[in-house]
């Protein structure tokens, strides 16, 4: 029996450093049905080299790498008024960390949740660190091989931390014939533990659709208010209209799964055998 997909509205970095237009995403997942918004958390100076900052890059914040990455961090206030406006929405919200120091910033909030971005799958002493928290932490699972997430699996159980694999292709965007979904099957035998999908597919909801058909327990979709937005993730987005869209067919698939487990004649169909078997029973 298929239990309710848990959906996550991937905001990321599509705000653009503005807190009215993260506000605007906020209310627009809520209003589509999704579970929980996550946005991310860097410590640009531990994240980036020096020489990565200095590097040119034109963007609506200046001309160097420091500035644009500089620009797209919310600060605490900032973060303190998402924690405000979600909790009076009722809507959980959380954050995927890329270094302790941003792991630590965001045990400022409380949130119910963690998540492993699939760059960190590698960094076993952060695993460590997040799975110490013991909150529910979401695993994405791009750019890894079985002996990764083999480790990632062994830390999380070795502290007692509750974990849901996400499959996950990072290409941002990518073609559907790349999604291979039966790796939700094979990652669900293979660890025994709940495994969901964090898409990054061409726009549309086929494949997403087709992975709660497949089984799986979370669905994390990147959103953008309008995908001509500056930004990197805006073309792997969805528009609010799509994504409130998707909601709705999840559910309705959801209900259409459930059955019972013995094959028999339903009470609607006595009578349709009835008219269309007349001929046999003559």
């Amino acid at each position: 029996m298929m239990s309710k997909c848990f959906v996550i509205s991937e905001i990321g970095i599509n705000h653009n450093g503005s807190l009215d237009i993260a506000k605007k995403m906020i209310t627009v997942s809520k209003d589509a049905g999704a579970d929980a918004v996550k946005f991310q958390k860097r410590t640009i100076d531990l994240v980036y080299s020096e020489e990565q900052l200095n590097k040119f890059r034109d963007s609506p914040w200046g001309k160097t790498e420091r500035q644009q990455k500089e620009g797209l961090e919310f600060s605490f206030d900032e973060y303190s008024e998402i924690d405000r406006f979600c909790k009076n929405l009722k809507i959980e919200w959380f954050a995927s960390a890329w270094d302790t120091k941003s792991l630590e910033f965001l045990d400022s909030f409380n949130l119910k949740f963690h998540k492993i971005a699939s760059p960190m799958i590698t960094d076993e002493n952060f695993l460590n660190e997040v799975s110490k928290r013991k909150k529910y932490t979401f695993i994405s699972t791009g750019m890894s091989d079985f002996k990764m997430i083999d480790k990632a699996v062994e830390i999380f159980k070795k502290n007692g931390c509750e974990f849901e694999l996400m499959h996950c292709i990072s290409a941002y965007p990518f073609d559907n014939q790349n999604a291979n979904l039966n790796m939700i099957k094979i990652l669900k035998d293979r660890y025994q533990c709940k495994v969901g999908y964090s898409g990054h597919e061409k726009g549309g909801k086929l494949i997403s659709l087709a992975s709660v058909c497949l089984g799986a327990t979370s669905l994390e979709r990147h959103i953008t208010l309008d995908r001509t937005m500056y930004g990197s993730d805006q073309s792997a987005s969805i528009t609010p209209k799509t994504f409130k869209s998707l909601i709705g067919e999840i559910r309705i698939l959801e209900k259409a799964v459930i059955g019972d487990t013995e094959k028999k004649i339903l009470e609607m169909e006595i009578p349709v055998a009835k008219k269309l078997r007349a001929h046999i029973l003559k």
